[in-house]
């Protein structure tokens, strides 16, 4: 648990002032049976009152410090876990948002909800545990050995006995925990996928009348975590029984020894009582230490899953020394590009692909399904790198900008328009944080989204999360005057208009006519009559250049490109017609 270390120096001085609290507490609890043997024994034993008022004062003073030191310790841990849990949980999500690609691919958003929340919770209470009572039990259990063993030696022959065989079980229960607690958290992350994916998929759960499949979907993760919750809590289940049985042997043997060591005079009632109750302490403390190694089991698991989400890479940065500030051109120039998904089947999406757009051209993409024209944004915003070849942005290596440099000059709208709880407007103004009312208003006329004014608080009305509670045509465009608004040199369209109308679209590529010369615009379309009013259209086949050039161009050079146009505009035509 080292990554811990900074946390640690952090919050050193509150740890060490409940650790000196919990020690002294520890020691004011190990005093009393002692001092309540030196009741008995000069006390009662003798028939000196007042000797049974000194002691029993001296417990009771004793006793009241004990109870200060807990307070104090009680504040200082929760204080201390708590502290240290949000500071963990933000390093967490600061990590996470700035995960690459290839890091939100390897970890699924279910197990990162599951890290973030259970792991990190489980991590927070061992923290207070540790500051509260872990410390406490084997100070006690320790403690509680040596003044026995100081107050009859013969006796503690007998703890030393207990104590190893309980050692034994405890190292036991390790050994077989910990896989069972690893593979638990593993469980916890299905059922999280599980719910998740309901929750975003529900309106399509509804609509094709799947309650019954994802109800079993989710039973059969709900039954999985049951099973490995009870496998990993039936050791500890099956070997405390016996821990406690072992501590009950051990005081049953204790008084028995006792009254024959009295019987021959080598022990007094005193000491037999104090050894009754240091028995007892030690059977608290030792059910404290296993609950001690079985959180520590449970955090060790904990504490790999979040180590695995710190040791994801971020994204890259650039060699160069360009600075955020820096505003680029819009020429792209790709040169001999090949990239496979890291994650995927090694067979490439893009390959030995070659295109250059000037600044402020606008270029289409299109050609069939999975023909990677969806990669060729992925790859300009650097979200991966190329394997072979390079990609030029204002004639600059994007390898060697900054990544924030990168992204500040391009502008996307995905195919799947992501929307954020809050206003309209402050959905909008992530393109923009410091635009003005009028410039939003004005983004938003670019976009078609006149709905805005027709919705109950115009620009100041709620969406829910991802705009649940609006159209997809509504979320498309909102992202296209979010885009619209960052008035970066380039500007992504992924199928950005495709759930609009015809005529809502062509107004759309008219408004964004008006801002020719002053952005490059990339067109990812399925529609050849949206890429037939670009200055260049890239046809894509398999992840490869099929055809580039003008529509008449392609119309004369491109068999792909006229299969597409024939489908789409002549047939369209010739339906009409009829």
């Amino acid at each position: 648990m080292n990554f811990y270390g900074r946390y640690f120096r952090k919050y050193k001085f509150p740890f060490f002032a409940a650790v000196f609290c919990v020690t002294s507490e520890a020691i004011c609890d190990l005093l009393a049976p002692t001092l309540m043997s030196n009741v008995i024994n000069r006390g009662i034993g003798q028939g000196m009152i007042s000797q049974v008022y000194y002691w029993g004062s001296l417990m009771l003073a004793v006793t009241a410090f004990g109870a200060c030191f807990a307070v104090t310790r009680n504040i200082l841990a929760s204080r201390v876990s708590q502290r240290m849990g949000a500071d963990l949980r933000y390093d967490l999500f600061e990590k996470i948002i700035n995960f690459s690609e290839q890091s939100a691919d390897k970890i699924e958003s279910g197990s990162l909800i599951t890290r973030m929340t259970n792991d990190t919770s489980q991590v927070i209470l061992f923290v207070n545990g540790i500051m509260r009572i872990f410390l406490k039990a084997p100070i006690t259990c320790v403690g509680s050995i040596i003044l026995a063993t100081l107050l009859n030696f013969r006796l503690s022959l007998i703890i030393y006995s207990v104590v190893a065989v309980i050692a034994t079980l405890i190292i036991i229960s390790m050994r077989l925990s910990y896989p069972r607690y690893s593979i638990l958290q593993k469980a916890m992350d299905k059922v999280n996928t599980v719910v998740q994916e309901y929750l975003i998929g529900v309106r399509l759960v509804k609509a094709f009348g799947t309650y019954e499949q994802e109800s079993e979907k989710f039973e059969s993760a709900n039954s999985d975590l049951m099973q490995k919750g009870i496998s990993a809590q039936m050791i500890i289940t099956l070997l405390s029984p016996f821990m406690s049985l072992a501590v009950g042997f051990g005081t049953v043997i204790v008084i028995f020894a006792g009254s024959r060591l009295f019987s021959l005079d080598l022990a007094n009632p005193g000491d037999i009582t104090a050894f009754t109750v240091y028995m007892a302490q030690i059977l608290t403390s030792i059910i404290m230490i296993t609950n001690v190694f079985n959180a520590f089991v449970r955090t060790k698991a904990s504490t790999a899953r979040i180590r695995e989400v710190f040791e994801c890479d971020c994204d890259f940065t650039g060699s160069g020394s360009a600075g955020n500030a820096e505003e680029l051109s819009g020429d792209i120039v790709f040169e001999n590009v090949t990239f496979a998904y890291p994650s995927g089947s090694g067979v490439p999406a893009i390959k030995n692909l070659s295109f250059s757009v000037e600044s402020g051209q606008t270029l289409a993409i299109i050609g069939p399904t999975g023909s990677g024209k969806s990669t060729v944004a992925w790859l300009l915003l650097r979200f991966y790198d190329v394997n072979e070849g390079r990609i030029l942005l204002g004639g600059r290596d994007i390898r060697d900008l900054d990544v924030d440099t990168l992204r500040r000059n391009i502008a996307i709208v995905p195919q799947k328009p992501m929307l954020f709880s809050g206003t309209v407007a402050e959905n909008i103004r992530w393109g923009n944080r410091e635009a003005s009312d009028e410039m939003v208003k004005q983004a938003a006329e670019k976009a078609q989204a006149d709905f805005i004014y027709r919705m109950q608080d115009g620009f100041d009305s709620l969406l829910g999360s991802a705009g649940v509670n609006i159209s997809g045509g509504q979320k498309q465009r909102l992202a296209i005057a979010r885009a619209i608004l960052k008035n970066s040199p380039v500007l992504i369209l992924d199928d950005a208009t495709s759930a609009l109308d015809a005529v809502t679209e062509a107004r759309v590529r008219e408004n964004l006519k008006d801002m020719a010369g002053k952005q490059t615009v990339i067109i990812i379309t399925q529609r050849c009559g949206t890429a037939m009013t670009a200055d260049r259209i890239l046809v894509l086949d398999n992840g490869e250049k099929a055809g580039f050039g003008t529509h008449e161009q392609l119309m004369m050079d491109c068999g792909i490109y006229r299969d597409i146009y024939r489908t789409q505009i002549e047939s369209s035509r010739e339906m009409q017609e009829e």
